[in-house]
């Protein structure tokens, strides 16, 4: 039987199995993202408002990216266990750089002009930052998602070294029975769910560029 063959047959019979691993991994990116969304979109305004603070906030989330992934993991296990909500903490701080980073430089960018137009207009700090410097900002902050989001579904897949689940259960079971059918039934569904984040937060990075340029 050849390699494909086998691999095929395998992903075939365990298809509810990879399926639900799947699913975990979503899970575990997805509030992780939503997690880094919530903080980072913040601290970049904060960033972005508040010159001076800018290097400090940027370089904190730069010193978490370069942490070595189970370095961190095994960090966060100590404090909080093992399991699937330390493996959302890990991709929560993993994606904060782009994040914070791009809502940053997407505020700052803001044409001068325009936020002059707005202040002459009798709009507030406040009312700027809402209705013109976030919603221009967007293509920046999508690119910000769009490289978060690959970032963590890759590093997801050592969730299982720490007692979380998802499809790196598949690849590490692999490995320590050097099985490449069981690597391979991991690694591809992963890769799949990174090429498909890519491509449809790419989508829409395009989408909001065409529309600021129309606007």
């Amino acid at each position: 039987m050849g390699f494909l063959q086998e691999l095929s047959q395998y992903m075939v019979e365990n298809s509810s199995l990879l399926l639900e691993l799947t699913i975990q991994h979503i899970l575990m990116v997805g509030y992780g993202i939503a997690l880094a969304l919530v903080i980072g979109i913040p601290l970049g305004i904060i960033a972005a408002r508040y010159e001076w603070l800018a290097p400090f906030i940027i370089s904190l989330t730069n010193i978490l990216q370069l942490v070595p992934s189970l370095a961190m993991l095994a960090i966060l296990m100590l404090y909080f266990g093992l399991g699937f909500e330390t493996m959302v903490i890990g991709l929560f701080l993993y994606s904060l750089m782009p994040i914070v980073r791009n809502t940053y430089v997407g505020i700052r960018e803001v044409d001068a002009s325009i936020m002059e137009a707005g202040k002459g207009s009798g709009m507030t700090p406040l009312q700027l930052l809402a209705k013109v410097q976030l919603p221009l900002s967007i293509p920046f902050l999508l690119a910000g998602l769009r490289v978060a989001s690959v970032i963590a579904i890759a590093v997801a897949c050592i969730g299982p070294y720490i007692g979380a689940e998802g499809l790196g259960k598949e690849i590490i079971s692999g490995i320590s029975l050097q099985s490449d059918v069981k690597i391979y039934a991991g690694a591809i569904p992963a890769t799949l769910l990174a090429i498909v984040a890519d491509f449809a937060l790419g989508l829409l990075e395009k989408k909001a560029k065409k529309r600021m340029a129309l606007a």
